[in-house]
């Protein structure tokens, strides 16, 4: 379970929020919307731990993330908003290369297999990742979630540049994950088609 307690945040002189408390259970997926500057991505590194919060703690399963430092770093996959993609590497060496920097390992098949469930067909996997669309790119990032077995999963606008049928594969994705027991947190412009009872929003407002 992940927990945020009366979490604070604050960009140069402007308070984006405080007194924020919230529970993300097993089983289901937090959607964080609101307008831009709102604070919806400082909230996301702070749950990944990449932001200090001014104020209040972060909590997995009870206890302090910042006491946890690697402990806590080795049960989540954390996604950006920015795909990390290399121009001069293949989407198969992008994906490879962004798992061993976040600590995982995977076979070239088994890469190459999260590549073509995300719609990224074998020809795609050795062109250079400068001759991509940005939709492609998202999708070579994104191929990290079919390769996760971690439980929390936090993702930055994981549908942006996608494409209908796209959105509806890494959806299906994220319902999976729910289904086995983890759990999510993710930024997004756009509606979530999740069961009610896998769901739940916070709005912030800024």
């Amino acid at each position: 379970m992940l927990q945020a307690v009366r979490l604070g945040c604050r960009r140069g002189e402007r308070r984006l929020f405080s007194d924020l408390t919230v529970k993300v259970e097993p089983g289901t997926l937090l959607a964080i919307v609101g307008e831009n500057g709102s604070g919806k991505t400082s909230l996301l590194r702070i749950f990944s731990s990449l932001l200090p919060p001014e104020d209040g703690s972060v909590l997995w399963e009870g206890e302090d993330i910042q006491q946890l430092k690697e402990l806590y770093s080795g049960q989540l996959t954390y996604i950006g908003h920015l795909n990390g993609i290399k121009d001069d590497l293949t989407p198969l060496e992008n994906l490879m290369s962004a798992l061993a920097l976040a600590g995982e390992v995977c076979s070239q098949t088994e890469a190459q297999a999260a590549l073509e469930a995300i719609g990224l067909k074998r020809p795609i996997h050795r062109l250079p990742s400068k001759v991509l669309s940005q939709g492609q790119k998202r999708r070579v990032a994104l191929a990290r979630l079919w390769l996760s077995t971690r439980p929390l999963w936090l993702l930055d606008e994981p549908f942006t540049s996608l494409d209908v049928a796209s959105t509806g594969i890494v959806t299906e994705r994220l319902h999976a994950h729910l289904q086995r027991g983890g759990l999510g947190v993710l930024v997004t412009h756009q509606e979530v088609d999740l069961p009610a009872d896998r769901l739940q929003r916070l709005r912030l407002t800024g």
